[in-house]
C-alpha cells in the first residue's frame, strides 16, 4: 500500500512553486522532506489533500493505484489521507471534543456515544501530556504553538488514517512536548505511512526515517537515508 506522487506541478495564484516532484511513501514507512523556507514544501502537502488555493496543473496523486488526483479533500480523508497543517485554524464556538467526536464518526464510521468518547479522548490526551480540560475548549482558540500540534498528534491517534502528511509537527514544541509527539508518531507509523516535513534533525533523531529528500526551489535536488538529514543539519542546504 503506497501514497505516490508522479511528477507533480503545483501552482499558487497563477505562480508555479512545486516543478515536477516524485516520490513514494510506503504504509509502515517515514519518509522526511526538508528544504528551506519558500522551497514549497508545505505547497506540495496542500495540494495533496486538495486545498483550493493550490492548484495541481501536472502530474498525478496515487493510492494503491488509484488516481485521487482531483476528488474532493473530504472524499481522500475518507480514503484515509490525513493533513496536519502548519498553522491550523481556530474554530471560534466548537469544543475540541464537539469536533473530534464529529471528525471521529465521519471519518470512521463508528458514531460513540457522548461518554465512551470522552473517556477514550481523555485517556489518549494524558498520554500526550494534554490537560483534559482543553476537552472542552474552542478548537485552537488561544492555544499556544505546542497545544496546537499536541492537539494535532491526538488526531493522528484518533482517526487512524493510512498516510499522514505532517507539516512541521516539531515546530514550537519544547523538549518534552517534542519527546511525545514523537514517540506518538513514531507508535502509530508502522500502521500508516508518514510525509514528515520539518526544518530540524531534532524529530528525526526519534523518529529514524527511512528516507530524506531535499526539497529546494519546487525540485528535489537530493535523497538518501537519515544520514542526509544529518548533512544538512552541519552544512546546511546547498543546491546542486
Amino acid at each position: 500500500m503506497n501514497l505516490e506522487l508522479q511528477n507533480m506541478h503545483v501552482s499558487v495564484d497563477g505562480k508555479e512553486v512545486v516543478r515536477g516532484v516524485s516520490l513514494c511513501v510506503p504504509r509502515g514507512s517515514v519518509v522526511a522532506l526538508m528544504g528551506p523556507n519558500g522551497s514549497g514544501k508545505s505547497s506540495l502537502v496542500n495540494a495533496i489533500l486538495g486545498h483550493p488555493r493550490y492548484t495541481i496543473t501536472e502530474g498525478r496523486v496515487l493510492l494503491c493505484g488509484e488516481d485521487i488526483t482531483h476528488i474532493p479533500p473530504h472524499q481522500k480523508a475518507k480514503k484515509g489521507i490525513f493533513l496536519s497543517m502548519q498553522n491550523p485554524p481556530t474554530l471560534a464556538g466548537i469544543t475540541v471534543s464537539s469536533f473530534l467526536r464529529n471528525a471521529f464518526s465521519a471519518l470512521t464510521g463508528c458514531v460513540l456515544s457522548v461518554v465512551p468518547f470522552q473517556k477514550m479522548l481523555e485517556a489518549e490526551m494524558e498520554k500526550l501530556g494534554m490537560d483534559t480540560e482543553m476537552a472542552g475548549r474552542h478548537v485552537n482558540e488561544g492555544f499556544s504553538g505546542g497545544e496546537k500540534k499536541r492537539l494535532e498528534a491526538l488526531q493522528l491517534i484518533l482517526f487512524k488514517p493510512n498516510f499522514a502528511l505532517l507539516d512541521e509537527t516539531d515546530a514550537g514544541l519544547d523538549v518534552d512536548a517534542l519527546r511525545i509527539v514523537a514517540e506518538t508518531i513514531k507508535r502509530v507509523s508502522a500502521q500508516m505511512g508518514i510525509l514528515l516535513i520539518t526544518h530540524y534533525t531534532r524529530i528525526l533523531e526519534y523518529l529514524g526515517p527511512d528516507e530524506v529528500h531535499i526539497l529546494q526551489d519546487g525540485v528535489i535536488t537530493r535523497s538518501g537515508g537519515k544520514e542526509l538529514a544529518e548533512e544538512i543539519e552541519k552544512q546546511g542546504y546547498k543546491i546542486l
